[in-house]
This record gives structure tokens, C-alpha cells and sequence, in this order.
């Protein structure tokens, strides 16, 4: 039995059936040159015969005296986890894309383990995709694509890699070998109790950045604070439907950019999703006088560990009220460098818990809704880092992944890049009704760059 962290808790606290908390990814293949018609269902066959769960996707959600833990699932059954589907011809990317929105759009059964895949064959030009999704509360994106690359190898002659949900955890040497073979089993309550510990110890240092924090937001004009964020069409209460859409660039082109402006590849996707969304909310008659702020989610994660939530946040500036791009990557860069010298001085655990601290009023806000009208942050822009190098599943190769993310009420989108080999791939998710053609952030998105590179 294993206690969810703070962080995890949150991820089920804010859940409802219009703001489902899993996060996804959209897998292009190729099949192998040896491939015969029968492709996708002998992929879907042999992926089915691996019929045993590890950890974390063999974890049962259960309460103890209202609080919640994992336990393993003695009854687990992988038909209820891996389904195959064919996509309605002509099978383009349009039809995958809306079929990826439906699938998404649906809260987890928390009766079992909270993860599902599907293999969706009759995309166009015989390729097979894959989609997955898992809650929130089990890992983070970077948890989330270290699986991913786990189950895959970079020699296309390999066929004996394992499904994501069948690899063992990885098993860490303990740091004292004599004293771990000599050393009682540490009990629960034990464990819990040093839990605790570690957590009070953080608190003298995240009060002292909180106080400073305050005082900051007079004094430094690069800094971003809670209370700042201006009220957009964007932070609107959503409905259950997505629309999901996704596009790929060349990673050759961002490193040049930055290289250009002296900034770095996040700076230079941040300040794409500021031109999108200005340009977007330009054409609405809707841009708001002041900068809209977004919330990048930065892994914190310094170990090899797959599992749970090891995030903290950073407010950036998107600077929406500057018409010229320079100035709005300027502006961007600093805001993110502002929150980067803060987090110096703080360890793992300080940071998590001083973002924790940071957004308590804007998580209870999202779980409550007692605050529609406020927010902390306009959108959500995640960067996570992916496979340098092109991966196999099973023999066929990996086109694209492309991330499927959260939106929330008052977080009508979200844009999530991952980066994959020579390419970043940048997935967007938006409620269906809040956000009307949405999909045009993409064409945006390629505007922001070319702004950049003229």
C-alpha cells in the first residue's frame, strides 16, 4: 500500500466529469518492410499476449480512513485496458484526430487501474496509431515518456520489446549494500512518519520565498505573480467535449532561432504560443490590454524513477500586449530567468512544495469553482522532453508522438511539445465549445517562427 503524495492527491481532488485529469499520447507507425495485411491485428495480438501488469499499471486507487493509496490490483484484467479499433475511411489524419478528441474526452473508471490504450488501424497510407491515456495521478509527462521509450528500441531488427504495461520498475541499488542486507523492514507507519518529516522541513525556506515573492511583486517588474493573469475567453467554464489537433516542426529550425536571438529552445516555443494565441485572439476581437501569463510545468524529476508526480511550475510573462516579436521574446525570457534564480536556491522538495503553496488558492479554485472569474494563469504550455533518436515498437517505426493533454474550467486549452528525434511535436487540447477553431493555433504557431526567423 502505497500513500499518494500531495501532489498526486490534487490530481483527483480537481477531477469532474467536464475536467477529466489523464494525460495521453498519439503514436504514428510504420509498419516493418516485412509487414503482411494483417499488420495492425498481429501488433494488437502479440501486445494483447502480455497479459500481466507492472507497476504503476497494475495500481488500484482504494481510501484509508479518507485518505487515498495505491494497492495492486489482484483482479486485473487487461481486456478492460487495451481495446483495438479501426478509423472510418478514408482513415486521414482528420478522422484519427477526431476519434483521439472523443476517446479523450471521458473520465477514467477509478473501479481499476486508471490507464487504457487503443491500436486504431486504417489510418491513411497503412500506418497504425496508437493512442494511451493515464491519469494524472500515476505520473507526470516525463514519468510518462520514460515508459514509452522503455518499451522501445532503436534497432528496427528488434521484435522482442515488451508493452509499456509489462516492464518490470526498475530496481535501485540501495545506497549502503551492508547496512540494507542487515536492516529491519522499515512499518508504514514508520515510513509515513518520515514522510512528514521531510515535508516540515521544507517549510521555514517556502515561507521565507512566499514573503519574498510578496514583496516582489512591487518591486520587480520581471516577475510573475498569481494575481496578475487578465480575464480571456480562454479561462471560461468548459464543457466535456475536445477537439484535438497536433502538428509536427523541425527541431533544426527552433535550435536556429534560439541561436539566432540568443534564447533558449523554450524561450523560442514559448514565444510561438504567445504569437498564436495574440493572433488568435486578435481575429476574436478579444486580446486583453494586459499579458496573458502561462503556467510551464518543469520536471524536477533527478533520478530514473517512473512513477508519481515530481513537478514544479513557472509563471512566464507571454508579454500578448508587445506587436513586436523581439520585445515579446524578451520579455518572455526574462519573466522565465526571474523564476529559474528563485528556484536556485531551493532543493527538490522546496520547490514542489513552494509551487504547491504558490497555487493552493488556484487549486482549490479549479476543485471548488468558488472563484470563476479569477485564475492564476491563462494557459498551460508544457515542454517534455523526448527520445533523441528514432524508435521501434515491435519493428514498426515511430512517425510522430504527439502529446494529449489537460484542459480544465477556467484552462480552456492546452499546448503541450514533446520532442522526439529531429522534431518537436506540439499537440493542442481544447474544449470543443469554449474554443472555436481552435485548430487554427497550429497555422499561428508556424506564423510565431517565421515571425522569429525573418
Amino acid at each position: 500500500m502505497t500513500p499518494l503524495s500531495p501532489q498526486d492527491q490534487m490530481f483527483l481532488l480537481v477531477e469532474r466529469r467536464n475536467q477529466p485529469m489523464h494525460v495521453g499520447s498519439l503514436m504514428l507507425l510504420s509498419p516493418p518492410p516485412d509487414a503482411g495485411p494483417n499488420y495492425a491485428q498481429e501488433l494488437a495480438d502479440w501486445a494483447r499476449s502480455y497479459t500481466k501488469a507492472q507497476p504503476p499499471f497494475n495500481q488500484l486507487l482504494t481510501y484509508k480512513l479518507g485518505l487515498p493509496f495505491w494497492i495492486d490490483d489482484a483482479e486485473f484484467d487487461l481486456e478492460a485496458h487495451f481495446h483495438h479499433i479501426s478509423l472510418p475511411k478514408p482513415g486521414r489524419i482528420r478522422e484519427l484526430l477526431a476519434i483521439v478528441s472523443k476517446l479523450h474526452s471521458g473520465v477514467m473508471d477509478r473501479a481499476k487501474p486508471l490507464w487504457e490504450i487503443y491500436i486504431i488501424d486504417g489510418v491513411e497510407d497503412g500506418r497504425v496509431a496508437v493512442y494511451s491515456r493515464i491519469h494524472h495521478a500515476l505520473v507526470d509527462g516525463v514519468a510518462g515518456m520514460r515508459m514509452l521509450q522503455r518499451s522501445m528500441s532503436p534497432d528496427p531488427s528488434v521484435r522482442d520489446t515488451v508493452p509499456f504495461w509489462a516492464i518490470p520498475p526498475r530496481k535501485r541499488a540501495p545506497a549502503d549494500g551492508v547496512v540494507a542486507q542487515v536492516a529491519q523492514p522499515i512499518s508504514k507507519a514508520a515510513k509515513f512518519a518520515g514522510i512528514l518529516k521531510d515535508q516540515a522541513a521544507t517549510w521555514p525556506t517556502v515561507v521565507r520565498e512566499i514573503y519574498k515573492s510578496i514583496k516582489a511583486r512591487s518591486s520587480d517588474a520581471d516577475y510573475v505573480s498569481v494575481f496578475q493573469a487578465p480575464r480571456t475567453i480562454l479561462n471560461q467554464p468548459i464543457s466535456a467535449s475536445r477537439r484535438f489537433a497536433a502538428q509536427s516542426w523541425h527541431l533544426p529550425r527552433i535550435k536556429a532561432a534560439a541561436k539566432r536571438h540568443n534564447a533558449t529552445l523554450n524561450d523560442i516555443v514559448l514565444a510561438m504560443c504567445a504569437a498564436a494565441v495574440r493572433k488568435y485572439l486578435l481575429e476574436l476581437n478579444a486580446l486583453p490590454d494586459k499579458p496573458l501569463v502561462a503556467m510551464v510545468p518543469m520536471s524536477l524529476r533527478k533520478d530514473d524513477s517512473e512513477g508519481g508526480n515530481q513537478v514544479g511550475a513557472v509563471l512566464a510573462n507571454l508579454a500578448t500586449h508587445l506587436a513586436d516579436p523581439l520585445e515579446r521574446l524578451d520579455a518572455i525570457a526574462r519573466s522565465v530567468q526571474n523564476s529559474k534564480d528563485r528556484f536556485a536556491t531551493m532543493n527538490q522538495l522546496e520547490i514542489m512544495n513552494y509551487v504547491a503553496t504558490a497555487m493552493a488558492v488556484s487549486g482549490i479554485n479549479m476543485a471548488t469553482g468558488i472563484a470563476p472569474t479569477w485564475q492564476a494563469f491563462n494557459i498551460v504550455v508544457s515542454n517534455v522532453p523526448g527520445p533523441r533518436e528514432t524508435l521501434y515498437w515491435n519493428g514498426a517505426k515511430l512517425e510522430g508522438i504527439y502529446p494529449v493533454s489537460i484542459a480544465m474550467d477556467g484552462q480552456a486549452t492546452n499546448i503541450t511539445v514533446v520532442s522526439y528525434a529531429e522534431k518537436f511535436e506540439i499537440g493542442i487540447i481544447a474544449c470543443r465549445r469554449t474554443l472555436p477553431h481552435m485548430q487554427k493555433l497550429l497555422q499561428y504557431l508556424e506564423d510565431g517562427l517565421v515571425e522569429l526567423e525573418a
